[in-house]
């Protein structure tokens, strides 16, 4: 990679994000599409102040990770429908408009990536899932899922939270300790339960995992959880985090570059780059 004085600012902002795999995924992909474009993490505590700096510093397109994907929103200029209706933000695009001033619009390509990885195995439309959790990530996938179709159905540790979402999404809440009564196609993790260093951590007994013909983690440190080695043993077909992690990048790398995202080559950057830490 060479970087000069034409090198454009991509990047992503969140605390913490160190451990975030996106620049490696999106260095990957602009490389091999030839682009003087350079994609760094920034750990940013102060919302406001970090958008100032971004705009200063003539940043073209930003990702949004925790704690900032709602704390954003009142510093846009622009938002899209669907971002706005979700209520959270996880891409920024920075635009001159005609009189020089710099226009920020925010969208959200989660809810792409989760409805992509599934679409690969099941047909939405046809599909009961059982989502476990009701963070930004729940709200994000649940959304995408009740547009395609899908009937939804939450769990959730803390009732009232569960119920919010559910509510807010037009679907059904059970309580988790009561998922052994339900009957669904799909079981989806969004929690970070069996993420490092907690890798024997398990949202589900392994006993009824049989019950579901797929399951989701959208953990991906480690790459294959607890969850999903437990599913595959059950008979379960199986979507890693990698999946939808890279689905929202290629979404992401779509609308900053206007052309086709080189998946093959983000995905494979993304699980060198697993590989590597798990090295060190």
């Amino acid at each position: 990679m060479s970087i000069d004085g034409k090198t454009e600012l991509y990047g992503i902002i969140g605390n913490p994000v160190r451990h975030s795999l996106s620049p490696a995924m999106h260095n990957a992909g602009f490389a091999t599409m030839g682009m003087n474009w350079v994609y760094v993490p920034m750990e940013v505590t102060d919302i406001e102040q970090g958008i100032t700096g971004l705009r200063a510093l003539g940043f073209r397109g930003v990702s949004i990770t925790v704690p900032h994907k709602e704390t954003v929103i009142p510093f846009l200029d622009e938002i899209d429908p669907v971002a706005e209706k979700i209520g959270a933000v996880n891409t920024l695009v920075f635009q001159k408009g005609r009189d020089g001033r710099v226009i920020l619009r925010g969208l959200n390509t989660d809810w792409l990536g989760a409805n992509t990885a599934l679409a690969e195995r099941v047909n939405l439309q046809q599909s009961r899932v059982l989502i476990i959790g009701a963070g930004g990530s729940a709200k994000a996938v649940g959304f995408g899922l009740v547009q395609a179709g899908a009937e939804v159905i939450i769990s959730n540790r803390t009732a009232e939270t569960g119920k919010a979402l559910a509510d807010w999404l037009g679907c059904s809440f059970i309580p988790l300790e009561e998922v052994a009564d339900v009957s669904a196609d799909v079981l989806i993790n969004t929690t970070s339960v069996g993420m490092e260093p907690d890798n024997e951590g398990i949202v589900v007994p392994p006993s009824l995992l049989s019950g579901f013909s797929v399951v989701m983690d959208i953990v991906y440190a480690p790459l294959e959880t607890r969850l999903l080695r437990e599913a595959k043993a059950a008979g379960c077909q199986t979507i890693d985090g990698l999946s939808m992690l890279l689905y929202q990048g290629a979404a992401q790398f779509k609308i900053w570059t206007g052309g086709r995202p080189p998946q093959l080559i983000m995905r494979s950057a993304l699980e060198e780059e697993l590989r590597r830490r798990t090295i060190v």
